[in-house]
């Protein structure tokens, strides 16, 4: 369903903890020169990195509606500002003239840009009059407008891997999102969505499904009418939703396994209703906004935080008895994890009370609560 790419660390970190040995070098390559995978808004407004064939249904299930509802906002603060009294118009040209920019240089930051399309220079103010009045520019703006048309996305970062001052590049150097997304309604490709979603992340509930994807309970409803479900009780008592052909009863249990998932990784944000992964560590591990922060996972289920020293060595805290060989494994783990990152320090853009405790501790440690 893939990786949250909010904070540009989550993709590198969510990918090393699923693959085996995997370098930052092979998930970059995937991203700026195959180009199997892209950068892209998706659902709750949410930046994701996407395999190419989920793209095009993220973008047509998602990224199209959302398109249309930040165009109408941008079109308001225009008029509200004295900007022009014709935004629909104004704003078609400025998205036009920064995509031909974007075409005649190949590659372009948005200040870089903004030299080539003066328009994007301007700030608007917004909600003048109050406390927390401000502005919002243009380029930003504009940029995610001509993203969400599928016409460009974003591409490699200037600076290092945890940089988020993206280049803009043509959406076609990935894949051709509008003849593709073409080959789908809005409706069927929410569709196609859900059935994705129940099969990497069912059994779950409407309030899972409603709280993912960002739609209604109404559009959650009829995207499901077509996918053939059943309902399965849960662990705490709840019924949810699993797909008829993903329910097996004889199933034999998994095999033991540990990770250590960054903030924002998409298992830790996979649903509303948390608890029977969670247990009684959300004020812990997840910031008031609902924001995970950096997790270690246990057969399923959390069980403590990771954070780093200054520098850069990885510790962890435990918040509940894992025994003896899953903690020595956690700590391999993390020695692990503190050899790949080789010496940078991740500052989480949603930092969580756990990860101030652990900033602080004066060597390595494995600490209970």
């Amino acid at each position: 369903m893939g990786l949250h790419a909010t904070d540009p660390a989550t993709v590198h970190l969510s990918a090393w903890a699923r693959v085996h040995g995997l370098q930052r070098a092979t998930t970059e390559r995937a991203l700026y020169a195959d180009r199997t995978l892209i950068r892209m808004i998706g659902m709750r407004r949410t930046l994701f990195v996407e395999p190419l064939d989920l793209a095009v249904i993220v973008h047509a299930s998602c990224a199209s509606s959302i398109g249309t509802r930040e165009r109408r906002r941008l079109e308001s603060w225009l008029v509200e500002a004295g900007i022009t009294d014709a935004p629909g118009h104004w704003l078609a040209g400025v998205e036009n003239a920064t995509f031909a920019a974007i075409e005649q240089v190949g590659s372009g930051t948005a200040s870089e840009l903004t030299k080539l399309v003066p328009e994007l220079a301007i700030q608007i103010p917004v909600s003048v009059g109050k406390s927390y009045q401000g502005t919002v520019g243009v380029s930003s703006r504009v940029l995610l407008l001509v993203a969400m048309d599928g016409r460009i996305a974003r591409g490699r970062p200037r600076g290092t891997w945890l940089s988020s001052q993206y280049s803009w590049e043509p959406m076609r150097r990935w894949v051709a999102m509008d003849e593709r997304a073409a080959a789908y309604t809005e409706a069927s490709a929410q569709t196609g969505l859900v059935e994705r979603w129940l099969r990497a992340y069912g059994p779950g509930t409407m309030d899972d499904l409603r709280w993912w994807t960002g739609w209604t309970l109404g559009t959650v409803r009829r995207a499901l009418a077509s996918i053939d479900t059943v309902e399965v009780g849960l662990g705490d008592g709840a019924t949810g939703l699993a797909l008829a052909d993903d329910v097996d009863t004889s199933m034999a249990p998994s095999e033991p396994w540990i990770a250590l998932l960054p903030s924002l990784d998409p298992t830790t944000m996979g649903w509303t209703q948390r608890d029977w992964y969670l247990g009684p560590h959300r004020a812990t591990l997840f910031d008031r906004n609902g924001n995970a922060g950096p997790t270690i996972w246990v057969d399923g289920r959390v069980v403590g935080g990771w954070g780093q020293r200054p520098d850069g060595e990885v510790v962890t805290r435990l918040l509940q008895d894992v025994g003896a060989e899953a903690s020595a494994e956690i700590q391999a783990r993390a020695a692990q994890l503190t050899t790949w990152i080789g010496g940078t320090r991740i500052m989480p853009r949603f930092p969580t009370p756990i990860q101030g405790e652990l900033g602080d501790l004066p060597g390595t440690a494995t600490l209970r609560e």
